[in-house]
Protein backbone atom coordinates (compact mmCIF):
# COMPACT_ATOMS: atom_id res chain seq x y z
CA UNK A 1 0.00 0.00 0.00
CA UNK A 2 1.74 3.16 -1.14
CA UNK A 3 2.07 6.27 0.98
CA UNK A 4 0.61 8.25 -1.91
CA UNK A 5 -2.54 6.11 -1.87
CA UNK A 6 -2.94 6.58 1.86
CA UNK A 7 -2.53 10.35 1.50
CA UNK A 8 -4.94 10.56 -1.45
CA UNK A 9 -7.66 8.83 0.55
CA UNK A 10 -6.91 9.59 4.20
CA UNK A 11 -5.16 12.94 4.65
CA UNK A 12 -8.01 14.59 6.62
CA UNK A 13 -8.03 11.67 9.07
CA UNK A 14 -4.24 11.74 9.40
CA UNK A 15 -4.48 15.48 10.06
CA UNK A 16 -7.05 14.90 12.80
CA UNK A 17 -9.86 16.86 11.12
CA UNK A 18 -11.96 13.86 10.03
CA UNK A 19 -13.07 10.75 11.89
CA UNK A 20 -12.26 8.21 9.20
CA UNK A 21 -11.73 7.34 5.57
CA UNK A 22 -12.23 4.26 3.43
CA UNK A 23 -10.51 2.98 0.35
CA UNK A 24 -10.36 -0.22 -1.63
CA UNK A 25 -7.10 -1.91 -2.54
CA UNK A 26 -5.96 -5.18 -4.07
CA UNK A 27 -3.60 -7.51 -2.21
CA UNK A 28 -2.02 -10.70 -3.50
CA UNK A 29 -3.09 -12.56 -0.35
CA UNK A 30 -4.78 -12.16 3.01
CA UNK A 31 -1.35 -12.55 4.64
CA UNK A 32 0.01 -9.62 2.61
CA UNK A 33 -2.96 -7.46 3.66
CA UNK A 34 -2.54 -8.37 7.34
CA UNK A 35 1.22 -7.71 7.18
CA UNK A 36 0.67 -4.28 5.62
CA UNK A 37 -2.01 -3.33 8.14
CA UNK A 38 0.24 -4.38 11.04
CA UNK A 39 3.06 -2.27 9.56
CA UNK A 40 0.83 0.79 9.31
CA UNK A 41 -0.68 0.34 12.76
CA UNK A 42 2.81 0.09 14.25
CA UNK A 43 3.53 3.77 13.59
CA UNK A 44 0.00 5.20 13.25
CA UNK A 45 -1.40 3.82 16.52
CA UNK A 46 0.97 5.97 18.60
CA UNK A 47 -0.51 8.98 16.80
CA UNK A 48 -4.10 7.95 17.57
CA UNK A 49 -4.96 6.39 14.19
CA UNK A 50 -6.05 2.81 13.51
CA UNK A 51 -6.19 0.84 10.27
CA UNK A 52 -8.57 -2.13 9.93
CA UNK A 53 -9.86 -4.20 7.04
CA UNK A 54 -13.67 -3.98 6.91
CA UNK A 55 -14.24 -6.55 4.20
CA UNK A 56 -12.45 -8.63 1.63
CA UNK A 57 -13.75 -10.10 -1.62
CA UNK A 58 -11.21 -12.00 -3.62
CA UNK A 59 -8.04 -9.94 -3.65
CA UNK A 60 -9.91 -6.67 -3.00
CA UNK A 61 -10.05 -5.29 0.55
CA UNK A 62 -11.97 -2.35 1.95
CA UNK A 63 -9.65 -0.57 4.39
CA UNK A 64 -10.89 1.73 7.15
CA UNK A 65 -8.48 4.31 8.56
CA UNK A 66 -9.92 6.09 11.60
CA UNK A 67 -9.33 7.94 14.84
CA UNK A 68 -10.92 5.97 17.71
CA UNK A 69 -11.35 9.06 19.90
CA UNK A 70 -13.27 10.90 17.16
CA UNK A 71 -15.36 7.83 16.32
CA UNK A 72 -16.30 7.39 19.97
CA UNK A 73 -17.46 11.02 20.11
CA UNK A 74 -19.38 10.73 16.82
CA UNK A 75 -21.15 7.55 17.85
CA UNK A 76 -22.15 8.99 21.22
CA UNK A 77 -24.43 11.43 19.37
CA UNK A 78 -28.04 10.42 20.12
CA UNK A 79 -29.16 10.86 16.50
CA UNK A 80 -26.31 8.59 15.35
CA UNK A 81 -27.17 5.98 18.02
CA UNK A 82 -30.84 6.04 17.04
CA UNK A 83 -29.99 5.57 13.36
CA UNK A 84 -27.66 2.65 14.12
CA UNK A 85 -30.31 1.00 16.31
CA UNK A 86 -32.91 1.45 13.56
CA UNK A 87 -30.80 -0.60 11.13
CA UNK A 88 -30.02 -3.37 13.61
CA UNK A 89 -26.88 -2.40 15.50
CA UNK A 90 -26.57 -3.40 19.15
CA UNK A 91 -25.22 -0.69 21.40
CA UNK A 92 -21.66 -0.99 22.57
CA UNK A 93 -18.23 0.54 22.31
CA UNK A 94 -17.03 2.05 19.04
CA UNK A 95 -14.97 -1.09 18.31
CA UNK A 96 -18.12 -3.21 18.61
CA UNK A 97 -19.89 -0.96 16.12
CA UNK A 98 -16.98 -1.46 13.68
CA UNK A 99 -17.30 -5.24 14.03
CA UNK A 100 -21.03 -5.00 13.33
CA UNK A 101 -20.39 -2.77 10.29
CA UNK A 102 -17.84 -5.27 8.98
CA UNK A 103 -20.35 -8.09 9.41
CA UNK A 104 -23.03 -6.08 7.57
CA UNK A 105 -20.60 -5.44 4.70
CA UNK A 106 -19.87 -9.17 4.40
CA UNK A 107 -23.39 -10.49 4.83
CA UNK A 108 -25.76 -7.95 3.27
CA UNK A 109 -26.43 -7.53 -0.40
CA UNK A 110 -27.25 -3.86 0.05
CA UNK A 111 -24.45 -1.48 0.96
CA UNK A 112 -24.80 -0.25 4.57
CA UNK A 113 -25.19 3.49 4.06
CA UNK A 114 -24.91 4.11 7.80
CA UNK A 115 -21.19 3.80 7.07
CA UNK A 116 -21.24 7.60 6.75
CA UNK A 117 -21.46 7.79 10.55
CA UNK A 118 -18.10 5.97 10.72
CA UNK A 119 -16.58 8.56 8.38
CA UNK A 120 -17.63 11.61 10.39
CA UNK A 121 -20.56 12.66 8.23
CA UNK A 122 -23.31 14.54 10.08
CA UNK A 123 -26.05 12.16 11.29
CA UNK A 124 -28.75 14.31 9.69
CA UNK A 125 -27.06 13.87 6.30
CA UNK A 126 -26.60 10.11 6.70
CA UNK A 127 -30.22 9.81 7.76
CA UNK A 128 -31.33 12.02 4.85
CA UNK A 129 -29.36 9.91 2.39
CA UNK A 130 -30.90 6.66 3.66
CA UNK A 131 -34.49 7.87 3.94
CA UNK A 132 -34.48 9.84 0.69
CA UNK A 133 -32.65 7.07 -1.20
CA UNK A 134 -29.94 9.54 -2.27
CA UNK A 135 -32.48 11.96 -3.80
CA UNK A 136 -33.41 15.52 -2.85
CA UNK A 137 -30.04 16.55 -1.43
CA UNK A 138 -28.97 20.21 -1.20
CA UNK A 139 -25.29 19.69 -2.09
CA UNK A 140 -23.02 16.86 -3.16
CA UNK A 141 -19.34 16.68 -2.28
CA UNK A 142 -17.56 14.31 0.08
CA UNK A 143 -21.11 13.21 0.97
CA UNK A 144 -24.64 14.23 -0.01
CA UNK A 145 -25.89 17.05 2.19
CA UNK A 146 -29.46 17.25 3.49
CA UNK A 147 -28.77 19.61 6.39
CA UNK A 148 -26.41 22.59 6.70
CA UNK A 149 -25.00 23.04 3.19
CA UNK A 150 -22.83 26.05 4.07
CA UNK A 151 -21.08 24.21 6.87
CA UNK A 152 -20.66 21.14 4.66
CA UNK A 153 -19.15 23.19 1.83
CA UNK A 154 -16.57 24.65 4.23
CA UNK A 155 -15.77 21.13 5.41
CA UNK A 156 -15.43 19.81 1.83
CA UNK A 157 -13.01 22.63 1.02
CA UNK A 158 -11.02 22.00 4.21
CA UNK A 159 -10.66 18.30 3.31
CA UNK A 160 -9.62 19.13 -0.26
CA UNK A 161 -7.04 21.66 0.90
CA UNK A 162 -5.69 19.27 3.53
CA UNK A 163 -5.19 16.54 0.94
CA UNK A 164 -3.42 18.94 -1.43
CA UNK A 165 -1.10 20.20 1.33
CA UNK A 166 -0.31 16.67 2.54
CA UNK A 167 0.45 15.43 -0.98
CA UNK A 168 2.66 18.46 -1.58
CA UNK A 169 4.56 17.87 1.68
CA UNK A 170 4.94 14.17 0.83
CA UNK A 171 6.37 15.06 -2.60
CA UNK A 172 8.87 17.26 -0.75
CA UNK A 173 10.03 14.29 1.28
CA UNK A 174 7.82 14.08 4.39
CA UNK A 175 6.59 10.58 5.23
CA UNK A 176 3.05 9.59 6.19
CA UNK A 177 4.37 8.99 9.69
CA UNK A 178 5.70 12.55 9.98
CA UNK A 179 2.54 14.04 8.45
CA UNK A 180 0.21 12.24 10.88
CA UNK A 181 -0.60 14.42 13.86
CA UNK A 182 -1.42 13.39 17.42
CA UNK A 183 -4.94 14.45 18.42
Amino acid sequence: MSEEMILLHCSPTLAGIKTGNLFGIDFESREEMEREIRRLNKFLAVKGVRVVPLSQKGKRSLIYVYRPNLLKADLSNEEACELLRSVGYREGKAEHYILQLSKRLRENREFPHEIGLFLGYPPEDVKGFIYNRADGYKLSGTWKVYGDSQKALKTFNKYKKCTAVYLDQWKKGKSVERLTVVV
